[in-house]
């Protein structure tokens, strides 16, 4: 199997061949090219705010353009946990935003004429054990009373209509995720903030950060720009230049592979419906379906991506894929890679602002819709200064226990065993 994007062999990404000089104003730094960074410079650019995006590599070139193209409702922390952690009104305004999350995403897409086969074919949960769904039956009553949302469940005895494979004990389904290609996505918001009149600037890694009187002077590998504010929309890759966000964020690896094309009748076989599926365990895989190929991720390594921990997690993946689905023991899988997700110490995104630095991070794995919404909203924010309205800005942002962790994520190793360990015992 080839390391390589698959899906940077959909569509152009956006290159640095002719770099955008760094301009020596602004009225707003952006750091980080991705959905977050791009979507809140499109909604700057529009209401004619001077917006510069700081891009360390090309835009898009992160998890953004790495990830499976799930455009999925709700948050990693189960929603009873969330109403446990939050109370039942804030939990609604969060769920609710996460349905929000997916119209901006569709809102978007139709707006700039993006190509990325954006497609409401919703989510499958598929349960591992029985007891698993067990677990899912309380669900449907659950999200109806409680966010007036409806799910589905499918029985264990007609998986079939639903999924090519045996393995599974049942499954939920929410209709309202999509699916999308998130390179073609990406490049897409990439092009429509620079033709609303925001500065795109690649290679432009921002090397220091500090507050000059009124202003933020910002130090990048090409130049400095002064700024007035600051939205900080790194993710998984939060460095020391913002030090105190760095300690609150852990980069986990995640890691996907890509078959050849499969024939239609098989493709069929496997996803009849074109869900987004994944499953019950915590160390989770993910699937999905793109142009007959299909696209089988998983948390096969926790560490960030490197040429080692994607070629192993590409074999551990290959077996897994297996696992699920027999009949493609014998598929070519002509591309892996790795991108690097962000997961707060509590699992849930945060927004807020400290001194003018404003961020949004941790996405935990639903930063397609969530970090598109996210950026649109804290780019109005920033306009508005109504930041702490935001439902994602009213709870701690934690650091770790004991304050053990300074950016450097010693204790990955054991997170990945202890996971492993929880998938066995339940």
């Amino acid at each position: 199997m080839r390391q390589h994007i698959y899906w940077h062999t959909t569509v152009q990404m956006p290159d640095a061949e002719n770099l955008t000089p760094i301009p020596e104003n602004v009225d707003v730094a952006i750091i980080g090219g991705g959905f977050t960074g791009l979507s809140a410079a499109l909604t700057l650019a529009k209401r004619g705010t001077k917006a510069v995006v700081l891009e360390a590599e090309t835009m898009g070139w992160g998890a953004s353009s790495r990830n499976g193209g799930m455009t999925l409702t709700g948050l990693k922390p189960a929603m009873q946990t969330v109403i446990k952690n939050y109370g039942r009104e804030l939990a609604r305004e969060l769920f609710q935003t996460s349905l929000d999350s997916v119209d901006t995403v569709e809102r978007i897409v139709k707006e700039e004429s993006i190509d990325c086969g954006f497609a409401r074919t919703g989510h499958l949960l598929a349960a591992n054990k029985p007891k698993h769904f067990e677990a899912l039956k309380s669900e449907v009553d659950f999200m109806a009373k409680e966010f007036d949302h409806k799910v589905h469940l499918v029985a264990p005895g007609e998986m079939r209509s639903e999924i090519g494979s045996d393995i599974y004990h049942g499954a939920l389904v929410d209709e309202v995720s999509a699916g999308l290609n998130p390179a073609q996505f990406v490049a897409g918001l990439a092009n429509a903030a620079e033709k609303s009149g925001a500065l795109l600037c690649a290679r432009a890694r921002v090397t220091k950060l500090e507050r000059r009187e009124k202003r933020y002077v910002i130090q990048t590998e090409r130049g400095v720009v002064q700024a007035e504010s600051v939205l900080v929309a790194t993710s998984g890759y939060t460095g020391k230049v913002t030090r105190n966000l760095q300690k609150r964020i852990i980069p986990i690896g995640s890691f996907i592979i890509a078959t050849e094309q499969l024939s239609d009748d098989l493709a069929n076989e496997l996803s009849p419906k074109n869900r987004m599926i994944f499953d019950y365990k915590h160390f989770l895989n993910y699937f999905r379906l793109w142009d007959n190929r299909m696209i089988f991720g998983g948390r096969a390594a926790f560490f960030p991506e490197n040429e080692n921990t994607t070629m192993q997690s590409g074999e551990i993946l290959r077996r897994e894929m297996i696992r699920v689905y027999p009949q493609l023991k014998d598929a070519k899988v002509e591309y892996v890679w790795g991108g690097t997700l962000d997961f707060a110490f509590d699992q849930m995104t945060h927004v807020g602002e400290a001194d003018g630095i404003y961020y949004a991070l941790g996405y935990a794995g639903h930063g397609v819709a969530m970090g598109t919404h996210l950026g649109m909203k804290v780019a109005e924010d920033m306009l508005s200064g109504n930041v702490n309205n935001n439902p994602f800005a009213k709870f701690n942002f934690p650091t770790a226990p004991l304050g053990l962790y300074n950016g450097n994520a010693w204790f990955l190793p054991f997170v990945g065993a202890w996971h492993k360990i929880l998938d066995w015992v339940e």
